[in-house]
C-alpha cells in the first residue's frame, strides 16, 4: 500500500515528526501514532456522542466542556497505549506486511521492552483521567482493559477481528453516558450498538488495503471473509448504523433537526459504500479517514437536536 507521499508503508515521510523530532523521539511518536491521528479520532467520538446524548442543561457548558475535554485527552493516550500493545503482540506479522513492515518494532527501531515501558507510562496517565470521573466511570474504564489486551490477538483465530475492535473503540459510549449521567441507562446501550456496526464497516475497508498481504501472513479480516460481498456487507453495516443512531436520538426525544442531521450522516455513509475502489489501496484509505466527517455529523445532529428541544 502506498501512504499519501507515495510510499509503501503506513508512516509518512518528510513530516513535521522527521523535521521538528530529535531522531531518538521519533520512533516513540510513530509508535503512538499521534502522526496518524484518525484512530484516536474514532475512538473519541462515540464518547462525545454519549455525553451529548446524555447531558440535561445544555446551559452548563463548563460541565460540557470538561467531559469533552477529559474525553479527548484520554481517547489521544489510550488509542497511544493501545498501540504499543498491538505493535508489541504483532511485531513478527507486521515485518511481513509492506504497509506496516516500517513500524517502530517491526523495523528494530525500539525494543519491546522500550515500547512496554512507554506504553505502561501512557497508561499510568490514562488512569490519572479516568479517576476524574465518577466511580462507575472509573469500575467501566477498568472493565475495558479485558477488550484491549483481546484484541490485538484476534485476528489471528477469527475473521471477525472487527467485531471485536467494535466491541473497545465504542465502549466510550457507554463512559460518556455514565459519566453526564451516573448511570448506564438504554439510549447508552442502543448507542454502543450502533457504534459497533459502524466499527465493522470503516474497520473493513481499512483491513481492505492489506487484503493479498493478510492472505500471505495468515492473518484473519471481515474484508477477507466478505470479499466477493464487500458492498452488500458494507451496506447492511451502515444501514443498521444508521437505524440504531435514529433510536438512540428518539428515545431522548430529540428535536426534528436531529433527523435532518442524521439524514445528512446517512447519505455520508452512502457515499462511502457507492464509490469505495475495493481494489486502490489509497481510495480504501482516503474512505476509511472520511468517518471523522460521518463523526462530526452525527455529533453536531445531536448538538441541534438538543438545543432545539
Amino acid at each position: 500500500m502506498k501512504n499519501e507521499n507515495n510510499h509503501a508503508s503506513d508512516i509518512p515521510r518528510k513530516d513535521w515528526i522527521e523535521k521538528l523530532l530529535p531522531n531518538h523521539i521519533q520512533p516513540y511518536i510513530r509508535l503512538s501514532r499521534i502522526d496518524r491521528p484518525t484512530g484516536a479520532w474514532l475512538l473519541l467520538f462515540p464518547c462525545w456522542w454519549s455525553v451529548a446524548l446524555a447531558i440535561k442543561d445544555w446551559n452548563n457548558i463548563t460541565e460540557l466542556l470538561n467531559l469533552f475535554i477529559l474525553f479527548l485527552f484520554g481517547a489521544i493516550i489510550m488509542r497511544a497505549a493501545g498501540c504499543c500493545l498491538n505493535d508489541i503482540f504483532d511485531q513478527k506479522l507486521d515485518a511481513h506486511v509492506e504497509q506496516t513492515s516500517n513500524r517502530p518494532i517491526a523495523a528494530k527501531l525500539i525494543t519491546v521492552k522500550q515500547a512496554s515501558i512507554f506504553m505502561i507510562s501512557l497508561c499510568g496517565l490514562g488512569l490519572i483521567i479516568l479517576l476524574q470521573f465518577n466511580k462507575l466511570t472509573i469500575y467501566f474504564g477498568l472493565a475495558s482493559i479485558i477488550l484491549v489486551i483481546i484484541y490485538p490477538l484476534t485476528k489471528r483465530f477469527t475473521y471477525w477481528p472487527q467485531l471485536i475492535l467494535g466491541f473497545t473503540f465504542n465502549w466510550g459510549a457507554l463512559l460518556g453516558w455514565i459519566a453526564t449521567a451516573g448511570e448506564l441507562q438504554a439510549p447508552a446501550v442502543v448507542l454502543y450498538a450502533a457504534g459497533i456496526f459502524w466499527t465493522l464497516g470503516y474497520d473493513t475497508i481499512y483491513a481492505l488495503q492489506d487484503i493479498n498481504d493478510d492472505v500471505k501472513v495468515g492473518i484473519k479480516s471481515l474484508a477477507l471473509k466478505f470479499q466477493n460481498n464487500i458492498h452488500l456487507f458494507l451496506c447492511f453495516v451502515f444501514t443498521i448504523t444508521i437505524i440504531l443512531m435514529l433510536m438512540a436520538g428518539y428515545m431522548v426525544n430529540l428535536h426534528w433537526l436531529f433527523y435532518f442531521g442524521i439524514s445528512i450522516t446517512a447519505i455520508h455513509a452512502i457515499w462511502q459504500v457507492c464509490t469505495i475502489n475495493i481494489n486502490d489501496p489509497l481510495d480504501c484509505l482516503k474512505k476509511f479517514k472520511s468517518n471523522q466527517v460521518f463523526s462530526w455529523l452525527f455529533l453536531l445532529s445531536i448538538i441541534f437536536g438538543k438545543i432545539s428541544i
